[in-house]
Order: structure tokens, then sequence, then C-alpha cells
């Protein structure tokens, strides 16, 4: 069987385009390529951003944790033994980024993801409600100092308590 095909003559040497489908192609992949890119660096820093979150979260948790300590030290040892300093100031600690935290009390307990364990500095308010100074009565602020996983995230807490000395213990309240 014999096919006849038409061949279509275009006028002026006009022809169809070819070769069109390739270059919308590499222009679909440079968009595309664009938006991955900015894709990947809005991940990125997303995720130093959760990293710096989890540092921080460790840090404030190592402060709490030596808070703790220091009013536990404070309810259960005798009095004469408390780890205290004593300050005529009551604006001691106000700006504890200028503290040396070398001469601080080191906590004790055992916490995971820290770089270095948190310090802690009792400050007894002499003046604030302390009824003699061999009593445990009176104003104590608690000051305690954490860093996360890195040396960059740092957290200061403080706190003060009312304490009361009744017969053998030490009561304290916020």
């Amino acid at each position: 069987m014999i096919k006849y095909t038409r061949r279509v003559q275009y006028a002026r040497g006009v022809f169809p385009q070819r070769g069109s489908a390739l270059i919308i192609a590499l222009v679909f992949l440079l968009i595309m390529t664009l938006i991955g890119t900015t894709a990947m660096q809005g991940t990125s820093q997303q995720e130093k951003m959760a990293g710096n979150m989890r540092d921080h979260n460790l840090a404030f948790q190592a402060a709490e944790a030596a808070l703790r300590e220091a009013v536990n030290i404070l309810e259960v040892t005798p009095t004469p033994s408390i780890p205290f300093q004593e300050s005529n100031d009551p604006s001691v600690l106000r700006d504890p980024t200028t503290y040396d935290w070398g001469t601080a009390r080191v906590y004790s307990g055992a916490l995971t993801g820290i770089s270095v364990p948190p310090r802690y500095v009792v400050r007894r308010l002499r003046g604030v409600g302390a009824s003699s100074a061999a009593s445990a009565d009176g104003v104590y602020r608690v000051t305690a100092r954490a860093q996360g996983g890195t040396t960059d995230a740092v957290v200061v807490l403080q706190k003060t308590f009312q304490c009361t000395e009744s017969g053998t213990s030490i009561q304290c309240n916020d």
C-alpha cells in the first residue's frame, strides 16, 4: 500500500519553532533551583534557632536546679554552717554579669547536656527581717548562673526568700 503525504509549504521561509521546550524546561529548572535554595536557607536558619532555644532551655533548667539546691541547703543545714555571704546592701548582685562567679558554690548534682556546672551564691541581707546575727531568720537572696550546651547560652536567675527558724528546722518561703 502506498501512502501519500502532503508536504506543507510555508510562506516566505517561516518555519515552525523548534527547541522552545528545552528553553522553557531550563527556565523552570532555574526557578525550581532558586526555590529549593531559599527553602534550604530557611530550614538551616530554623535549625539554628531551635538549637539556640534548646541551649537556653538547658541553661534555664540548670539554674533552676541550682536555686533548688540553695533553698534545700538553707532549710536542711544547721544554722552555723549555712554557706552564705552577708551583705548590708540589699542591692548586692543586682548586676550578676559583673560578679566573680569563680568564688560561687558549684551545683553538686549531675546534669547532662550542659557545658559547665551551674554556680550559685546565697546572700543574707542584713537589716532586712533578721532578728539576730546568730539566728537563721532573715531574708536571703539566691543568685544562680548556668550555661547551656554552649558557653553562649547563659541564664542568671535570682530569687529572694524569707526564712524563719523554728526549733531545729528552718522554713523558707518565696
